[in-house]
């Protein structure tokens, strides 16, 4: 009763010609089907295998359609429920309602009001399904901003606890883009100074001229412009934590400054002659190599030393690869709010481009590829098309084995992805199934094969595969059964 793409329904009708009207009904609207008689016959079905949807009467021979509903309620994922009966009153409407049917119709249904209740009801039940996934991924994956349930991610929280109850200097390391700054923070909300302030400061985003006055402050009069005293950032950071962004990116001479205040804690403002006790706690962050930096004497080996007390490795998005779900929804949800738009989700092809993609700006990159998608798709459903090239390009070779790509398959092929799935319901021994195979290219222009007989070997393969029923062959190549037969047909012309 599965199939590709084709979310499976179970009509339960003891009118055997209605149940077959509408199975085709059904059918022509893209869903797998299949039908049974009464309740007993409907709960063995629900046993054997998974339906989207059930599509039942309420009147039944023994047992009745409430019955099925409640055969319903115990299964995982709990499939969606449509009740119909030629007798409808208000009273039985209600009762099925409440025992958890998702709608009511009555005998003789409109059609086409048929399949737009059996649609509504399948994307209200996928949805509930989303998000029931993405409840269970964030559960317990949330640590002071940074989200991730990954054995990287947890090992990272453990060693911040450890290290927050130590007063030493910290060295964070790790690529642009991983939330260096989060860690910071966590490190200062886990420790005992946790009431005091937490002060940061990029140290590549301040000239070279202010950065001494900006970290130690100055006297009235220091310079030029110096019309009343400031106080510094490790003034104002007493008793707390003072972060160092991009420290090694620090002028030298700041460098010697920064070593003997970690030294006695002594400061001095520009310009002061009197010098200003402090206790604060250093922590220190760089996407540079830092050994690179000491071997080219740019950075203090005794300062990078001092910083060194505790090191953090920050791990990049790509080593923690099952936490993308969670911050790709978790991001979507924020930009939508943000922005007032109504909820928006992401088409399964879109799912897989940000599934396989790299992401060498780590999580910063991320959440601006989230916040484009959402700021430029002009639909509910975000798609491929609504993501940057380069996501798109990264999806398409890992897909079909190119630059970077996994030949065998990997994401880009997932559900869906296998070209001799089962859309019959048949799950017993079946040959192996058929699919497209890599082969030397030709070395002459007669040696390759016509576009004809490549479409016959690969029906042929189809048929073995399906041991000969042209129904579920048809279903997988695409086709309907009479382009199917003609095909065959045409084949059988060629060759004779």
């Amino acid at each position: 009763m599965t199939g590709v793409d084709r979310p499976a329904i179970l009509v339960v009708e003891d009118d055997s010609g209605y149940r077959q009207l509408l199975i085709e009904e059904l059918e022509d609207a893209g869903y797998a089907l299949a039908g049974v008689g009464d309740a007993a016959a409907a709960r063995a079905a629900l046993a054997a295998q998974t339906v989207a949807l059930v599509l039942s009467d309420l009147r039944l021979p023994g047992e009745d359609g409430l019955a099925v509903l409640q055969a319903t309620r115990t299964l995982t994922p709990r499939p969606g429920f449509i009740m119909l009966t030629g007798f409808g009153t208000i009273d039985q409407a209600v009762a099925a309602l409440k025992a958890g049917a998702d709608d009511f119709l009555t005998k003789p249904v409109d059609l086409e009001h048929l399949r737009l209740a059996v649609a509504r009801v399948l994307e209200n039940r996928q949805l509930q399904a989303e998000v029931a996934q993405y409840r269970q991924v964030f559960a317990g994956g949330e640590f002071h901003g940074m989200r991730g349930k990954s054995p990287a991610m947890r090992a990272l929280y453990d060693l911040i606890r450890r290290v927050a109850q130590s007063d030493s200097s910290v060295l964070i390391t790790g690529e642009s883009g991983t939330g260096k700054e989060l860690v910071a923070r966590a490190l200062h909300a886990e420790s005992p100074r946790a009431a005091a302030p937490f002060v940061a400061l990029n140290c590549a985003g301040i000239p070279e001229a202010l950065l001494e006055s900006e970290l130690l402050g100055h006297a009235a009069g220091a310079f030029s412009g110096a019309r009343g005293a400031r106080q510094g950032l490790f003034v104002a950071a007493n008793g707390g934590t003072l972060f160092l962004d991009e420290i090694a990116e620090m002028p030298p001479a700041m460098q010697t400054k920064l070593l003997r205040l970690l030294q006695d804690g002594q400061v001095r403002p520009v310009g002061a002659n009197a010098e200003i006790s402090t206790d604060v706690r250093i922590v220190a962050a760089t996407h540079r190599d830092i050994s690179a930096r000491i071997a080219a004497g740019q950075f203090r080996e005794d300062l990078f030393y001092r910083l060194e007390t505790f090191r953090i490795q920050v791990p990049p998005l790509r080593a923690r690869g099952e936490d993308i779900a969670a911050l790709v929804q978790h991001f979507l949800t924020a930009q939508t709010v943000a922005r007032e738009r109504p909820a928006r989700r992401f088409a399964p092809e879109a799912w897989r481009a940000l599934l396989h993609y790299s992401y060498p700006g780590n999580v910063r990159e991320l959440a601006s590829l989230v916040e484009r998608a959402v700021t430029l798709a002009p639909e509910a459903v975000i798609g491929l098309e609504d993501l940057p090239e380069r996501v798109r390009a990264e999806s398409s070779a890992a897909v079909h084995g190119g630059p970077g790509g996994d030949p065998g398959g990997g994401a880009g092929m997932g559900a869906g992805g296998g070209v001799g799935t089962d859309a019959g319901g048949d799950m017993g021994g079946s040959p192996q199934a058929p699919a497209t195979a890599s082969v030397p290219a030709p070395r002459a222009d007669e040696d390759w094969r016509t576009l004809a007989e490549v479409e016959a070997s690969y029906i042929r393969s189809v048929l073995d595969w399906t041991q000969g029923n042209k129904q579920r062959a048809a279903k997988i190549l695409g086709i309907g059964r009479k382009t199917l037969y003609r095909k065959l047909d045409e084949q059988a012309q060629d060759v004779t």
